[in-house]
């Protein structure tokens, strides 16, 4: 078993080894330095591997560079030797190196709420994805606060908020919260459950230059609102009190117990009413981005007649999750 386990080892550290010299060529290329370096590749070896950091000039790995990522049930003397050919690869310390287990979601759901706090160690980084800035924590959750997969998704966000009204539900850190006030939106409205995930989001708009106003408004200026709520019940009062926004982006997660919400949320049962009212209030010519990362995930069209549904998820695949199962993605306009 342990000839075994060395032989993956060196598996991955070959592959390590590639991949990363073709990756931080593309990632410089686009201005960022983060991505997605291994996800699962060898079928016997189940990693998920994220690498955040600057390559110096001559491509060699740097003192601040870290890799954060999960694993699938590992055997007692499988990790370590995984962990120590990340780093010979990677030239990386293996204090740098954040592997979570990443529990199946029958496991997940038994056990509650999946963004707990599991650590107090504090290892930040700033992610950089052109002029956008973002705030992850490598070490104290299971995500890092930011999902790389949705980098293109950002871009295209920020592109289109020029002048317009966005409204961001379940925003977790509130990353494309802030790539659309750095596009110019008019306002912008995130909604989470979580204080901590709002106070994240909080600093995300600060690291992209919207602290908070002259007059000290907690939050930050007043075109910038963080709501702390149940996403269910603030679309029933935005209802009644006719509010409307140009952008409505639903992220919703693919399974909710969390005890601050009332019920259960189970995206695969609860799309439809979610979809159908955000769009009684999206405004006239106004365009609803519903995500799922619910395995399998698809849109059934025949379900919203007469509305227009453009399928996103190849337009917005990256280089670094070429190949790989990709959230679902629609823009579904009135």
């Amino acid at each position: 078993m342990k000839d075994k386990t060395q032989y993956q080892a060196e598996l991955l550290y070959n592959r390590l080894v590639k991949r990363y010299r073709h990756l931080k060529k593309w990632a410089r290329r686009i201005g960022t330095n983060a991505f997605r370096l291994y996800d699962r590749d060898i079928p016997e070896i189940p990693l998920v591997l994220d690498f955040y950091g600057d390559p110096t000039p001559s491509g060699t790995a740097t003192d601040n560079d870290a890799i954060a990522g999960a694993y699938y049930e590992a055997e007692e003397d499988w990790l370590p030797l995984m962990k120590a050919a990340i780093s010979r690869a990677l030239d990386i310390g293996e204090t740098h190196i954040f592997l979570r287990e990443r529990q199946r979601m029958r496991q997940r759901q038994e056990k509650g709420n999946q963004y707990a706090k599991i650590s107090e160690q504090g290892f930040y980084r700033d992610v950089v994805e052109g002029d956008l800035k973002f705030r992850v924590n490598l070490s104290d959750y299971l995500d890092t606060g930011l999902f790389l997969d949705s980098r293109k998704k950002r871009a295209l966000i920020k592109s289109k908020a020029g002048g317009k009204r966005l409204l961001n539900l379940f925003a977790y850190t509130c990353s494309l919260s802030a790539a659309a006030a750095k596009g110019g939106a008019a306002q912008v409205d995130s909604v989470d459950l979580s204080n901590t995930y709002l106070d994240w989001g909080k600093l995300n708009f600060a690291l992209n230059g919207f602290g908070p106003d002259p007059a000290g408004e907690k939050g930050g200026s007043k075109a910038y609102s963080f709501i702390r709520a149940d996403v269910m019940e603030f679309l029933n009062e935005a209802a009644k009190e006719r509010r409307a926004w140009d952008i409505i982006i639903l992220d919703p997660p693919s399974f909710s117990n969390s005890k601050k919400m009332k019920g259960l949320l189970d995206i695969r049962r609860d799309h439809q009413r979610l979809i159908e009212d955000c769009l009684s209030i999206l405004g006239p010519g106004g365009e609803l981005w519903f995500s799922s990362n619910a395995r399998g995930f698809r849109l059934r069209e025949e379900n919203f007649p007469g509305l227009n549904i453009k399928n996103m998820e190849k337009e917005l695949a990256d280089e670094d999750f070429r190949g790989k199962r990709s959230p679902a993605c629609y823009i579904i306009k009135i």
